[in-house]
């Protein structure tokens, strides 16, 4: 995995938010490790907001009556895919 050294400046409240939760009395050693924890914890919500359309599309889809569904072939389908 490649490594990118990015600089990020943040000033004032912001700032000292920072600093607040770097350090010995912070929740991590270094703004590096906080900044890497906060790209985690965004990416993971990004993908659950993804997989939470998704489900409600499958629900939507699954709660539809069987009379709306259209009977198609594999090659029905291949064909649909290639346009």
């Amino acid at each position: 995995m490649a490594q990118t050294t990015m600089t990020v400046r943040v000033g004032g409240a912001l700032a000292d938010f920072v600093a607040e939760n770097v350090g010995e009395s912070g929740r991590y050693e270094n703004v590096s490790e906080y900044i890497r924890d906060l790209i985690r914890r965004d990416k993971e919500r990004v993908e659950q907001e993804a997989f939470e359309r998704l489900k409600a599309e499958l629900q939507h889809a699954f709660a539809a009556p069987d009379s709306s569904y259209e009977k198609l072939t594999a090659a029905d389908v291949i064909a649909r895919n290639q346009r």
